[in-house]
């Protein structure tokens, strides 16, 4: 498992200074079922924004 997770989205509840995400668990899905082909074909659902 990775030690350190990046994150440039700063409003998200997870993310802390040096583009660190602090949540405990990430997340990933590709928006096209159980692969995918590119970056672009994914999304975190992680991410939850600032209240």
């Amino acid at each position: 498992m990775a030690k350190d997770v990046l994150c440039e989205v700063n409003n998200c509840h997870y993310w802390k200074h040096g583009n660190l995400c602090s949540a405990d668990k990430i997340y990933v899905v590709s928006h096209s079922g159980e692969t995918a082909d590119s970056q672009k074909e994914t999304d975190c659902k992680t991410f939850e924004a600032l209240s």
